[in-house]
């Protein structure tokens, strides 16, 4: 049977990528991530801030298998993958942005994971407000 690849669009709600439209717009700035994309199955998991205007090039923190880098990547890459068990790239619904993708980045870095680093400043944040982690 064959595999159907998604529409790149539907990782993005639409306030998604307006904003990464927008954010698209004023390069060099240190954006906060927008969303976050993983993969269900496997190894893969990208932050986006930016998105280019032709709607394809995305920036942001990207970890497939070693350290993460933030650089640019495909949408329509992203969504046209196909996964083992027929899976395909997912957004994460529970994610929010709350620091810019500089402070991800370092705590990537130091924490050897984007998902390492999105927890540590979490319970960050969480402290600040006075939270129990």
């Amino acid at each position: 049977m064959a595999q159907i690849a998604q529409n790149p669009t539907s990782l993005l709600t639409s306030g998604q990528h307006e904003q990464l439209l927008a954010n698209g717009r004023q390069r060099g700035r240190d954006h906060v991530p927008v969303v976050k994309f993983f993969n269900p199955v496997g190894i893969g998991t990208w932050l986006a801030t930016e998105l280019d205007g032709n709607g394809d090039t995305l920036y942001g923190l990207a970890q497939l298998n070693d350290a993460p880098e933030l650089g640019s990547f495909s949408l329509a890459e992203l969504a046209t993958l196909v996964l083992r068990f027929g899976m395909h790239i997912e957004r994460d619904l529970f994610f929010s942005g709350a620091f810019p993708i500089s402070t991800y980045a370092e705590a990537a870095r130091q924490t050897g994971s984007i998902n390492g680093a999105i927890r540590v400043l979490a319970n960050a944040a969480g402290a600040a407000r006075g939270e129990c982690a």
